[in-house]
């Protein structure tokens, strides 16, 4: 069985941070999304893995490589256009063949283990296998309409949705799908929805499938998101003090600082992570912070937040929650207390205190 990972999505609601990066390579917990999906496949047994490529290639290809450290075989696969999720498989038929595969998007995060579904889907041999999980609100989701194991239709993002079963970003098919690919048509929004595709199957008598997925389960499309995925990787970080650490620190919780890092006067209260090379000095983080390599955050009490790699943070009074804040950012005080404040600042960005200029 092969493996696809679609990341040519252009990533509009994560403005302005995919106009400089890759949505699938923003950070959750000072790591790519994108990589806890290649983990993911490289612990259900599949080695051969396509990646479905757009504007972001070059950026993909260097953080990916060939796919050897995670023990995959990976070829990337160029999609011209973003013309749907649909439209991005059938572009990597020549790569797939006609054996099973199966497709994970690469912005989805998901806590548990893919394995036990790729082995049911093996064992049961329909042709589509989905994972589904209520949700609160699916009319932002593609949804199922099931009974008892088989899906009965799909509908992508319903006004009214029939049933509460989200489709999860991780589908398995065999060679019938393209026969349900035969003809697709644009949806409203110009794209060939997979959607379709898989109501296509229906309609041609081909068993689709489901299993529940259990677990948190993240579709990274937006700042919340990313804030949600980010606690949930960190969540499942062990503590391990590889830096430097001096007496005045207090730690609480399960806390990463990884080598060639300092903090000074502090208080972490874990899940939290602090980068290679970052520089910690008389400030409160945690619980849920991801701070990246070679930061700088000096007086400031941070919670709930990602920092990526080489931000400064200094001198704030307020209490920051809920931030992303890019690479090279810089937010210099002294600012004086004023409340509690969110932050999404995109690389290289400045907000610079004018207190005591004339």
């Amino acid at each position: 069985m092969k493996g696809l990972v679609l990341s040519g999505g252009q990533g509009t609601r994560l403005r302005p941070f995919t106009y400089c990066h890759a949505k699938q390579l923003l950070p959750v917990a000072n790591r790519p999304v994108l990589f806890y999906a290649l983990e993911q496949l490289a612990a259900a047994g599949i080695t051969e893995v396509g990646i479905v490529v757009g504007h972001t290639a070059p950026e993909i290809r260097e953080a990916v490589g060939d796919g050897a450290a995670f023990g995959l075989r990976v070829t990337y696969i160029c999609q011209e256009a973003p013309l749907g999720l649909a439209h991005a498989v059938q572009t990597a038929r020549p790569f797939l063949g006609d054996e099973p595969f199966l497709v994970f998007l690469g912005d989805n995060l998901l806590a548990s283990s893919i394995r036990p579904h790729v082995e049911a889907f093996l064992e049961r041999r329909p042709a589509c296998q989905l994972l589904l999980q209520p949700v609160a609100d699916p009319s932002s989701f593609g949804v199922a309409v099931v009974d008892g194991q088989r899906v009965l239709r799909v509908l992508e993002k319903p006004r009214a949705p029939p049933s509460s079963l989200a489709i999860v970003g991780v589908y398995l098919f065999d060679g019938r799908l393209w026969q349900a690919m035969e003809g697709l048509s644009p949806s409203a929004r110009g794209e060939l929805e997979i959607t379709d595709a898989v109501q296509g199957m229906i309609e041609r008598g081909f068993p689709v499938e489901y299993r529940l997925l259990e677990g948190p389960w993240v579709d990274v499309g937006s700042l919340d998101s990313i804030l949600e995925a980010n606690r949930i990787a960190l969540e499942r970080l062990p503590g391990r003090i590889e830096g430097a650490l001096d007496a005045d620190t207090r730690v609480e919780g399960p806390v990463v600082v990884e080598a060639g890092a300092r903090v000074e006067g502090s208080h972490l209260t874990g899940p939290l992570i602090i980068g290679a090379g970052s520089w910690v000095r008389r400030s409160r983080l945690g619980p849920h912070v991801a701070i990246g390599r070679d930061c700088h955050l000096e007086e400031v009490c941070l919670r709930d937040s990602v920092v990526m790699d080489g931000a400064v943070l200094e001198r704030i009074a307020w209490p920051l929650e809920g931030c992303l804040i890019g690479r090279q950012a810089a937010v210099s005080g002294p600012f004086s207390d004023g409340g509690r404040f969110s932050l999404a600042l995109a690389d290289h960005s400045r907000i610079r205190s004018l207190d005591g200029e004339r």
